[in-house]
Formats: structure tokens, C-alpha cells, sequence
């Protein structure tokens, strides 16, 4: 079965974020972060998850060059976020969750994705 290569990316960047975040994590055994563990999480966590987010995406656009697909993951997740701090995102985050708690056990990786990048393309076109 084939991945697109714009999912791959996001897949790739959550597992090396989570094996990062987890310092010795095997492979099979790397949890995705959830909504349940975002909001057990002090905000210095948090910011932590999201800078290792924001790492992730610098290495893979840098890795792509100026040669880089507009469609990639990497460039429309930059593109999405563009104006956001990561008060701000952790901030929106904090709120989508509390509001909607039916939705803490969906991963916050693809939260972040739906709820502010996806949105944030169709106000930076």
C-alpha cells in the first residue's frame, strides 16, 4: 500500500517527535500523544511537545531546499501556522480540547493539523 508523501512526512515527524520526547523509545512501542495526555501535561510539556513540532518541520523544509513541493507536509504545515506563537497554538489546542472532550483520545498531531493548520491554509493561501 502506498503513502502519499505529504502523510508520510506527517507520520515521520510524529514518530521522531515521539522518539525524541521518549529519549529510548523502540519503534513498536512509541505511543502517539493525546488529548488525554495534552491536558495532563504543565505548559512547559506542552511547549516542549510543540517546539519539538516546529523542529521537525525547520529539518524537513531545510532537507527539501528551494526545490521544495508547495504541496509538501512540511511547507503547508508552515504555511498553516504562519502568525502562531506557540502561546498561541498551545493556547488553541488547550481550548479545542476542553471544549470538545469527546476528542481527547485522538492524537494531538492530528489535531493540531485539522484544527489550525487545515484552517490556517484557507486564510494564507
Amino acid at each position: 500500500m502506498a503513502i502519499k508523501p505529504q502523510w508520510r512526512t506527517l507520520l515521520s515527524m510524529t514518530f521522531l517527535s515521539l522518539a525524541m520526547a521518549g529519549n529510548v523509545a523502540r519503534a513498536e512501542g512509541i505511543p502517539l500523544v493525546t488529548g488525554q495526555q495534552w491536558m495532563a501535561s504543565s505548559d512547559a510539556e506542552k511547549k516542549a511537545y510543540l517546539v519539538g513540532i516546529a523542529n521537525l518541520i525547520d529539518v524537513e523544509r531545510a532537507y527539501a531546499g528551494p526545490t521544495a513541493n508547495s504541496n509538501d507536509v512540511a511547507q503547508r504545515f508552515g504555511k498553516g501556522m504562519q502568525g502562531q506563537t506557540l502561546d498561541s497554538v498551545r493556547q488553541g489546542l488547550d481550548s479545542y480540547y476542553a471544549a470538545n472532550p469527546t476528542m481527547v483520545q485522538h492524537p494531538v498531531i492530528e489535531t493540531l493539523w485539522f484544527q489550525m493548520v487545515v484552517p490556517g491554509l484557507k486564510q494564507n493561501p
